[in-house]
């Protein structure tokens, strides 16, 4: 049984809270979502109903009531006064916020205790419902790619094994068949996110265009392009602003974020190229050639993957929306990765030892006065100490 922290959390907050909130659980896929909730369900002594949107037609609205009115039912059939609703992949279902307003105010207003859990793995699309209809009356759980923590207590995993497998829980067992292990993250992960969680649900008029980026964005993880030459490498007549966009969809689903360039000016901010960073390395390993062992036997190579392994962990901490990532270059002078909490700012240069870059740090501390730089790397914090931080525990 694969158990993380937010099992816990989501169990208090769903027995012990008083039906205030509706719970939106959401996360990229395959990091756990639907298995939380299972297990929840058997160790639950409320009764439950559970059903998945992921195979109904998206404009069944009433598809939602229906489940809700089954949930009612346990609910009146039982001697506990309250029931749970669980409904996952709740994007999927068109107009779905407004259906589950409806429902959520209707037992309001009957003094009907059913607490409601929703899954979904399209952030882009949950967050839409949740402010255009849902306002007040929801609170959300985000479930991200397992920290390097997570995967050393559930699979063993050494420091070195996850910066090249990443976090995937499903996966870890395939590891030592490697060919198997990508085939699984290219069809299971890859495919499935972009043709599901965004080409689905999303209007993306060059979808061939949205999936070269994403290979490009892999295979450049940890450096900057402009959109200019990003578009120059991907050899297609389309535009800056639909890049920008299209990098924003693979954002909201966990595969791939662009960082923008550090500046207490906001303008100046949105303007900068991009610094590509996956959301969890495997998507890197699972594209290569080479394998695990050829790679980590290379530094010039391996230094890569250990600064996209440090960037991933980075990235899915801000999803919480109280850590703010960017990198920072102005003309030769570089600092990796720039972390931004309550106004404090932190500079972070990694040194695995593949190369020996003239560090930016100087540079950095004269423009603006950090609170903090810190080496990952070489004479600093060991990178394999740095992935078992909270980025957030560095403001203390």
């Amino acid at each position: 049984m694969i158990e993380r922290s937010q099992k816990s959390l989501l169990t208090k907050r769903i027995e012990t809270e008083l039906r205030r909130f509706i719970q939106v659980l959401y996360g990229p896929r395959q990091v756990g979502k639907t298995t939380i909730a299972l297990q929840f369900m058997q160790t639950t002594a409320l009764p439950v109903h559970f059903a998945s949107a992921d195979q109904v037609s998206s404009g069944q609205s009433s598809w939602i009531s229906q489940q809700w009115e089954t949930a009612r039912i346990k609910l009146r059939g039982s001697e506990r006064q309250d029931a749970v609703l669980i409904i996952d992949e709740i994007q999927k279902i068109a107009n779905w916020s407004e259906t589950v307003k409806k429902e959520w105010d209707a037992d309001s207003a009957a003094r009907r205790s059913l607490k409601v859990i929703l899954l979904g793995s399209s952030r882009l699309l949950l967050q839409q419902g949740l402010t255009e209809s849902l306002a007040g009356r929801f609170e959300t759980i985000f479930l991200g790619h397992w920290s390097y923590l997570e995967m050393k207590k559930a699979f063993d995993f050494t420091p070195e094994q996850y910066v090249w497998f990443g976090g995937y829980p499903g996966a870890a067992t395939l590891i030592n068949d490697e060919s198997r292990w990508a085939r699984y993250i290219a069809d299971s992960l890859i495919e499935t996110s972009i043709s599901k969680d965004i080409l689905m649900l999303t209007r993306v008029d060059k979808p061939a265009l949205m999936k070269r980026l994403f290979e490009l964005g892999c295979s450049y993880s940890g450096q900057i392009l402009s959109y200019t030459k990003i578009l120059g490498q991907l050899q297609d007549a389309g535009n800056t602003t639909t890049l920008a966009h299209y990098l924003r969809l693979l954002d909201t689903a966990g595969l791939l974020g662009g960082l923008e360039k550090y500046s207490p000016e906001t303008i100046r901010l949105r303007a900068s190229s991009p610094k590509f960073q996956v959301h969890n390395t495997a998507l890197i390993s699972a594209q290569q050639q080479e394998t695990f062992q050829e790679i980590s036997s290379i530094p010039s190579k391996w230094g890569r993957w250990v600064e996209s392994a440090i960037g991933a962990h980075l990235l899915n901490h801000t999803r919480t929306g109280a850590l703010n990532l960017y990198y920072w270059r102005q003309g030769n002078h570089e600092v990796d990765f720039v972390l931004v909490h309550s106004g404090k700012v932190i500079g972070l240069e990694i040194k695995s030892g593949h190369t020996q870059r003239a560090s930016g740090m100087e540079a950095f501390t004269l423009h603006f006065n950090p609170d903090k730089v810190i080496l990952v790397g070489n004479s600093g914090i060991p990178w394999q100490e740095f992935l078992e931080i909270n980025p957030i525990d560095l403001f203390d």
